[in-house]
């Protein structure tokens, strides 16, 4: 399906009745992740044969949909997530938001829904920020997250590809992911379930990827664990990711320091921010490959002391460390459970960052207001 465009993007109705600064301020005192939103949202609405319609900024709120809609039977559902910063000059950019652009067509295609022009994408990231500005927190680790969404609307009950299609944007001030401090977590490696087979959804990211992997979820809770790690679906062998993160080894290989993730084979979500750290890690003199890790060498890595640091990585928590693994076949811990040099050094690098206080070298930031 191609994208089309109206003529003016997005048309801007401000809400009547938005948070007045004081219940603002309330309820950003205590900021966790995604459970505050701001006073708006917007809005696109997608016909086969039509294109996309006029975009709305409009009050944040329930939306109407026919009990027959195809994203609650066949699970036409993908989304992305992205975060705008407040910077030093009081300015507010967002961490290379054209990049969640791209994989969100990539994710579209592969779900046969229809791809949303970036610049709509962007512009609707744009006249949210500016609208709800007031609601970007400003400390080192806070940010405004952006949750773009595309759902298939049409009320048919025949399985195939819908021909309505709602794309939404919400915005959620969020405070940092860990506000004691980094926590290294201890994780399960899942040898029952897998999160995605090759020729499957893994590299897209929709709906039902997360929705399949809360039962490994719950598995690893029960194991006295915070997260799980997922296998290859075909050797149940080579580590791929961790929950809905993708996940990095630190090597010591002679006199070396080098930064490993798993390879991308369409059964892993090609992060933004994995790809980021790849780059950044190179340009802190570290060595950065993506390769097959399996979990004989984890362990064996760990016990020979090859392997001192793992963490993972994504836009919420930005990095995390592992501190101790567990499964059917033994359990070890990593850096005595402790973060590692590696995982803080490049943490601080990326949110300094995109905080604005370091210099954008990439131009990674798109500022917004």
């Amino acid at each position: 399906m191609s994208p089309s465009l109206t003529n003016s993007p997005i048309q801007i109705c401000p809400s009547d009745h938005p948070a007045a600064a004081e219940e603002r301020a309330k309820r950003m005192t205590h900021l966790g992740f995604g459970h505050i939103f701001t006073d708006h949202m917007v809005v696109v609405p997608y016909k086969e044969g039509q294109g996309w319609g006029q975009g709305v900024l409009k009050s944040y709120g329930p939306i109407e949909m026919d009990p027959a809609a195809s994203v609650l039977h066949y699970g036409q559902a993908i989304f992305e997530g992205f975060k705008a910063y407040k910077q030093p000059d009081g300015g507010i950019a967002c961490f290379r938001p054209e990049a969640n652009a791209r994989r969100f067509n990539t994710s579209a295609a592969r779900l046969a829904m229809p791809e949303l022009p970036e610049a709509l994408f962007l512009e609707a990231a744009r006249a949210l920020i500016t609208q709800d500005q007031a609601w970007v927190p400003s400390a080192v680790g806070e940010s405004l997250y952006m949750r773009p969404l595309m759902i298939a609307t049409e009320a048919a009950l025949g399985v195939r590809a819908s021909n309505e299609y709602l794309f939404l944007l919400m915005a959620s001030p969020s405070g940092a992911y860990f506000p004691a401090g980094v926590k290294p977590v201890t994780v399960w490696i899942s040898d029952d379930y897998v999160r995605a087979a090759p020729g499957g959804t893994g590299f897209a990211k929709c709906a039902g990827n997360y929705a399949a992997s809360l039962v490994a979820q719950r598995q690893a809770k029960g194991e006295g664990c915070d997260q799980v790690v997922w296998l290859d679906a075909v050797h149940r062998t080579f580590i791929e990711e961790m929950g809905g993160m993708n996940i990095f080894f630190v090597f010591q290989e002679k006199g070396e320091t080098v930064v490993v993730t798993p390879e991308l084979t369409g059964t892993l979500l090609p992060g933004i921010t994995r790809d980021s750290l790849l780059q950044l890690a190179r340009e802190q003199g570290f060595r950065a490959e993506e390769r097959k890790i399996s979990v004989d060498e984890w362990r064996a890595a760990v016990n020979d002391g090859r392997m001192t640091e793992a963490f993972a990585c994504g836009t919420a928590a930005v990095i995390t460390p592992v501190g101790h693994v567990k499964s059917r076949q033994g359990e070890w811990s990593i850096n005595r459970g402790e973060t590692g040099p590696v995982a803080a050094k490049l943490r601080e690098v990326l949110l300094n960052l995109q905080h604005g206080l370091a210099p954008d070298t990439h131009g990674w930031m798109k500022k917004i207001v």
